[in-house]
């Protein structure tokens, strides 16, 4: 119990907007209305709005890695695919089985880990200049791509699952707690409570110590070196993290839609997530998951009018944010609201 009050405090620290106890009464009233909103939905209506928050955990972890370790990312989306692909591999394989859907989710999850760590030893240890990460995680991207849309044969197969080629793979087993299957209402509960559980885990992290060492990595490795942190390994538990939280994403979307093509991880995918974090604001998690929220729903609504339509007002308004907002649109509104009381101030701002 002696430990309740430091959760507590380390939830309200200053490295995320939202310290106040305004703040909190309306993310609490928001979470209850997300838990009974489905009263009023069919369930066609709340797998929608679970697809809404599915991409929340990839949007969070590049927040980590980008807005609060200093590193960009364009390949977040590989770890998605990676975790996806498992996922349906192992559960495809293992149907019939009521663990199959649990095994597939850790063995997916595991895999983004074990590529992540190594890709980033690498990178990090190789001292690869911070300007250059973008770039070779572009290509670590781009190659799964090429893979994936060539094993379009039937010899191209693990077991009794096809990868598909570019068609991609379909039939992927949903999620299942032993023998219950999780769709409709039970699948967007599944998502919601993994998407706060994950949203106030991150932000106990960048408030603890090792959220600080991160954030004066990203000010000043070189100082922050002297001081005696090994800032190579920092950096590479946040890439892996990011990488495990990417997966998740991967996971919750094969887990929803029962496919996955090789598009999924193309040139257009990796950019999204960039995108939603950069819109909200890349140094604040609530910033990020408002953001990413808010545009898969405009998104996803812009799509039934075309989706090349929903794509020109994205990239339009990414160019908005960058002349206008560069630190963001959700944290410049904060810093422009600091009378309300409801974000709290941050960093001396008012934010």
């Amino acid at each position: 119990m002696a430990r309740v009050p430091h959760i507590l405090k380390l939830l309200s620290g200053p490295e995320d907007i939202g310290r106040s106890w305004w703040f909190w009464a309306v993310f609490i009233a928001a979470c209850v209305f997300m838990l009974v909103y489905p009263r009023w939905l069919s369930e066609f209506q709340a797998t929608n709005i679970a697809y809404y928050l599915l991409n929340v955990p990839i949007a969070l972890g590049l927040g980590l890695l980008w807005g609060y370790s200093g590193v960009l990312s364009f390949g977040q989306v590989a770890y998605f695919g990676i975790a996806g692909y498992t996922y349906g591999i192992v559960a495809g394989n293992m149907v019939g089985d009521d663990f199959g859907p649990i095994v597939g989710s850790l063995c997916g999850i595991a895999l983004c880990a074990v590529v992540a760590a190594i890709f980033g030893y690498f990178v990090f240890y190789g001292r690869v200049q911070n300007w250059i990460v973008p770039i070779l995680t572009l290509v670590l991207t781009l190659l799964l791509e090429t893979f994936l849309g060539q094993t379009a044969g039937y010899q191209w197969c693990v077991g009794s699952v096809q990868l598909g080629g570019y068609n991609g793979m379909t039939g992927i087993p949903g999620f299942q707690l032993g023998s219950h299957v999780l769709m409709g209402y039970d699948f967007y509960y599944y998502v919601l409570i993994s998407v706060l559980v994950i949203y106030l885990g991150l932000r106990l992290l960048v408030n603890s110590r090792h959220g600080k060492v991160l954030l004066a990595i990203r000010e000043d490795p070189i100082r922050t070196e002297l001081l005696g942190y090994d800032i190579r390994a920092r950096q590479l538990v946040a890439f892996v993290l990011a990488a495990v939280l990417a997966g998740i994403s991967g996971l919750f979307y094969v887990q929803w839609g029962n496919y996955i093509t090789p598009s999924q991880v193309g040139l257009l995918q990796a950019s999204l997530p960039v995108v939603w974090v950069a819109v909200g604001g890349r140094e604040s998690l609530l910033a990020v998951l408002m953001s990413t929220v808010a545009l898969n729903w405009l998104n996803y609504t812009l799509s039934s009018e075309g989706y090349q339509y929903a794509l020109i007002i994205t990239g339009a308004l990414l160019v908005v944010v960058m002349l206008f907002f560069p630190s963001g649109i959700v944290i410049a509104l904060a810093r422009e609201l600091p009378k309300c009381g409801l974000f709290g101030r941050r960093k001396g701002h008012a934010a």
